[in-house]
């Protein structure tokens, strides 16, 4: 049956298109209305779905963290948890987003970073979570979620294998995702660590395999597709300069557009595995390729050596490749320079080229 993930109605496989996260996260500043856009805008980059972040923020962080100064030039509050607690939405505000999202036809989903936010978001009825790579060894979180059977979309960020693999124990293979993920915001090229995607693949055979990509591009989102990743997440904003900590290395809407399209290309281009002579390349290989030409006048009875014949375009005799056929046969003709060889000419059947 192979590995497969079913998100609402889509099914994620390795047969499937690119399933593409438009990861708005909290680069909605705090508003529905431009929340609004970000969907509107990733539905016509061609985005599979849309990822919020949900946090109980005074059950999430300590009391001295929550109550930290925050100052800096992205905050949205005097204090980290005034910060938080701006960027939050509310559940009117989550089931507003959501039919937006079902009109534009996004699955809408977040990720759920303490337990009353799994429970938010079960209620909500969302078709999967997300559980980021903090929580990759939070295990009684994962395993919460785990037990309500929805499916899980889990990035590795910051964690070496075994801790993947513990990660995993904790819920059915065949109901999870796993990301590979570099913790960096944003990730250089030599962090990104894209074979670790064979790895996975070989190691959880039933899983379906992806890639959280914070990189600045567009192009290792498409390699990892070559090389098995089925889920795609992109951080994604309206403008790269807006107020926030992960606009910069996000993408902008003709980035997103951009990395679809190169994904779906990328799908047809893959085929089926099986090496086969195209319709198209007919004509070119005629063209090109070179047949067997004598290189002298030659008499019946003689026997055909290496000396007897060139190689010449356009392939409109035998291939070269069946001289081995011909070679120290005797013709049973007379035969003129540049004729083309013929294993007919040799008393042999089967001409075609």
């Amino acid at each position: 049956m192979g590995r497969s993930l079913k998100v609402g109605n889509l099914t994620i496989s390795d047969e499937s298109e690119a399933f593409v996260i438009a990861e708005i996260g909290h680069n909605h500043q705090g508003s529905v209305e431009l929340c609004e856009k970000f969907f509107r805008a990733a539905a016509d980059a061609g985005a599979s779905a849309v990822k919020l972040q949900k946090r109980s923020n005074k059950n999430l962080y300590t009391e001295q963290f929550y109550n930290s100064p925050y100052t800096g030039p992205t905050s949205f509050g005097p204090t980290y948890g005034a910060h938080r607690e701006f960027l939050e939405f509310d559940n009117k505000q989550y089931l507003h987003l959501q039919s937006v999202a079902k009109e534009l036809n996004l699955v809408f989903f977040a990720t759920a970073f303490d337990f009353e936010s799994a429970d938010f978001l079960l209620e909500l009825g969302v078709p999967v979570i997300k559980i980021a790579s903090g929580d990759l060894k939070s295990a009684p979180l994962i395993s919460y979620l785990a037990k309500s059977n929805i499916p899980l979309i889990i990035s590795t960020g910051g964690a070496n294998l075994e801790e993947v693999k513990c990660a995993m124990n904790d819920v059915n293979p065949a109901n999870a995702a796993l990301l590979q993920c570099t913790a960096a915001y944003p990730a250089e090229p030599e962090e990104m660590d894209l074979l670790v995607i064979n790895q996975f693949r070989e190691i959880f055979p039933d899983t379906v395999i992806g890639l959280s990509s914070h990189d600045r591009g567009i192009a290792f989102p498409v390699v990892a597709f070559a090389l098995g990743a089925r889920i795609i997440e992109k951080h994604f904003t309206l403008d790269r300069s807006m107020k926030g900590t992960d606009h910069a290395f996000s993408l902008e809407p003709s980035g997103m557009q951009k990395m679809v399209r190169d994904l779906n290309l990328t799908k047809r281009a893959m085929g089926d595995g099986l090496k086969k002579i195209h319709d198209r390349e007919r004509e070119a290989v005629r063209k090109m390729g070179k047949m067997m030409v004598y290189s002298r006048d030659l008499e019946e009875g003689h026997e055909f050596t290496h000396g007897d014949f060139n190689l010449k375009s356009p392939r409109d005799g035998i291939s070269p490749q069946e001289l081995d056929i011909i070679i120290g046969k005797k013709l049973i003709k007379n035969v003129t320079k540049n004729l083309a060889v013929k294993k007919s000419d040799f008393g042999i059947s089967g001409d075609e080229i």
